[in-house]
């Protein structure tokens, strides 16, 4: 019976220090740029349309057949430059109202792109027959992932550094590993590392719109399944005690 009950011990407590692994490339040899790529456009997908943005609004009619058009017969005439429509840019104000043709002032702040897109189909459905409408930000921005989870932060100028943007993101996280971070630009892979200070000096440079910053999570499976282990063995504490009473009851 104690040989049994010490099986058992062992088989929760090895199946409990068995951890959830949130590093998206362990080994360098099986990184992959065009994973992390998809990720960032996921999260722009969903991204949260906030004051100072700037954004491209189209609005399309009959359900946006225009842009399906398969025979071009609805855009064959496009091919004239002096019938190409402007393509402006709106300013997402500090009370999160931005101005638009026709409809004037709309509230976007704190919308997905998606949610915004209904809103206004909402709006210009008074003046066009099932208006389709189309609305992207057109900042200049990076995406971080990993570590800090995942962020699209503007780029307010032309010279913020990896350093900068991991600041906006909340800082250098205890689980983040600063000696495996990567920079993807396209199919570039720059590897950063802010370990030492002459990392931080070699390779703290500046980023550009696009970009993605990736900090390796470090896992820390000790502490992710101590609640686990303390439960397992309370369990097993309280098997072993009632088995013992039966035993000596006998």
């Amino acid at each position: 019976m104690p040989t049994r009950l010490a099986a058992i011990l062992l088989f929760f407590l090895g199946t409990s220090c068995s951890y959830r692994n949130n590093v998206m490339f362990s080994h360098d040899k099986d990184f992959n740029p065009a994973v992390l790529s998809a990720e960032a456009r996921a999260l722009e997908s969903n991204y949260v349309i906030q004051p100072n943005d700037l954004l491209n609004v189209k609005v399309y009619t009959k359900k946006g057949e225009m842009i399906i058009d398969p025979e071009y017969e609805l855009t064959k005439d496009l091919n004239n430059i002096n019938n190409r429509r402007p393509d402006p840019e709106y300013l997402v104000r500090l009370d999160g109202y931005v101005y638009l043709p026709m409809v004037g002032d709309v509230k976007l702040a704190g919308l997905t792109l998606h949610e915004a897109n209904l809103v206004l189909a909402e709006k210009y459905n008074d003046f066009f027959v099932d208006p389709y409408v189309i609305t992207t930000y057109t900042n200049k921005r990076v995406t971080v992932l990993g570590a800090p989870g995942g962020q699209i932060l503007p780029l307010k100028n032309e010279n913020i550094t990896v350093a900068e943007v991991l600041a906006m993101a909340g800082g250098m996280q205890k689980n983040g590993n600063a000696k495996k971070m990567k920079l993807i630009r396209g199919e570039q892979v720059f590897l950063i590392d802010f370990s030492t200070v002459e990392g931080y000096y070699r390779t703290n440079q500046i980023v550009k719109a696009g970009d993605i910053i990736y900090v390796e999570p470090i896992n820390r499976p000790v502490a992710e399944n101590a609640p686990t282990v303390a439960l397992v063995l309370s369990i097993l504490t309280s098997a072993t005690t009632l088995m013992l009473l039966i035993l000596s009851a006998k």
